[in-house]
């Protein structure tokens, strides 16, 4: 009898509490919906503060240097693979008007590199070869326009980034210091979280000009080569039957 009135209560107090624990849980799962509707890219940008204008600011530049010269360094790359043979026909026949003519028709530093060189013949190989690699340097010095800010970006971005951490943290604890005794675990939590949203957007901007910076910095490289390659061929026609 005892037994079954205990159990009696204990099923009346789960069938009372039910509806209740059950608006508990709704509230909580309406609660973190919330929160993560909330949690949008564009919120976290504004929890950053002004550190994430000037990091939005510097990606937008190292986006737009990676860009332009990535497609600069394309265009440059391209070559004729006909122009070396016609120019070493148009000097070895001493035609040195139909070769300037084609270098000149030709938008590329390698055409470029062998006007002049074809404009030097009757000098001396040595001065011929200094003036082709002046040119070349000039080509060079050309493609790597923008690549030494990329590099500042680079470095600069993810202590940017580290700047807004350490100027979040403190927030969070300026807050604590004057919250007294009324202190809440929300006042850390919004210092820590615009410290960490710095963080982390001063690493992509770095991380991405990085990448950028190596990437065209290879690409200038096997040009660098081609460039090499160009005066090595040119030169030796000069040092072959024409003179």
């Amino acid at each position: 009898m005892i037994l079954a009135s205990i159990v009696q209560f204990l099923a009346d107090v789960a069938i009372t509490q039910a509806p209740a624990t059950a608006d508990v849980v709704a509230q909580t799962a309406t609660v973190a919906t919330e929160v993560a509707e909330e949690l949008t890219f564009w919120n976290m940008a504004v929890k950053g503060g002004w550190i994430m204008v000037i990091l939005a600011i510097l990606s937008v530049i190292a986006v737009y240097i990676i860009v332009e010269r990535a497609l600069a360094i394309t265009k440059a790359a391209k070559e004729d693979v006909n122009f070396m043979n016609e120019v070493k026909n148009y000097v070895s026949q001493e035609k040195f008007e139909e070769a300037h003519v084609r270098c000149q028709a030709t938008d590329s530093p390698i055409a470029r590199m062998i006007d002049k060189g074809v404009s030097f013949i009757g000098h001396e190989n040595r001065d011929i070869r200094e003036a082709i690699e002046n040119v070349g340097n000039l080509e060079v010095a050309d493609m790597e326009k923008g690549l030494p800010l990329l590099a500042t970006i680079s470095s600069v971005g993810p202590m940017i980034g580290f700047l807004g951490t350490v100027l979040g943290m403190i927030t969070a604890f300026y807050d604590m210091a004057n919250a007294g005794g009324n202190f809440s675990i929300a006042m850390l939590s919004n210092g820590i979280y615009t410290a960490m949203v710095t963080t982390v957007a001063g690493l992509i901007v770095g991380v991405v000009a990085m990448l950028g910076y190596n990437i065209l910095s290879a690409q200038i490289g096997k040009i660098v080569n081609k460039l090499q390659l160009r005066t090595t061929e040119f030169m030796d026609l000069l040092n072959g039957p024409v003179k």
